[in-house]
């Protein structure tokens, strides 16, 4: 009984840190590539007086990064806690 829900419990957080990787690369992808894409159409909006495409390109990217990292660390730290309160609980 404990090693099937131990299995179960395995395969269910897995499956979440996966989802929750290819939703966190995804939206990278979207951001590198929103950024070239429509660099053209950017050009013509300013934010501190730097063509916008170039602010997305040299900041707004970085940007975005940093905060999916954050997100990252902040949701897996909650999905191991989860986990391994689960695991603790059929064991005993």
């Amino acid at each position: 009984m404990n090693d099937t829900r131990l299995r179960a419990l395995r395969t269910e957080y897995w499956r979440q840190t996966r989802n929750l990787t290819a939703t966190l690369l995804l939206l990278w992808v979207a951001t590198v590539f929103g950024a070239v894409f429509y660099a053209r159409e950017l050009n013509g909006m300013t934010l501190f007086g730097w063509p916008l495409s170039f602010y997305l390109a040299a900041q707004g990217a970085l940007l975005v990064f940093l905060a999916i990292s954050g997100g990252y660390a902040w949701r897996m730290r909650v999905l191991e806690q989860r986990y391994r309160h689960n695991v603790n609980e059929s064991t005993q």
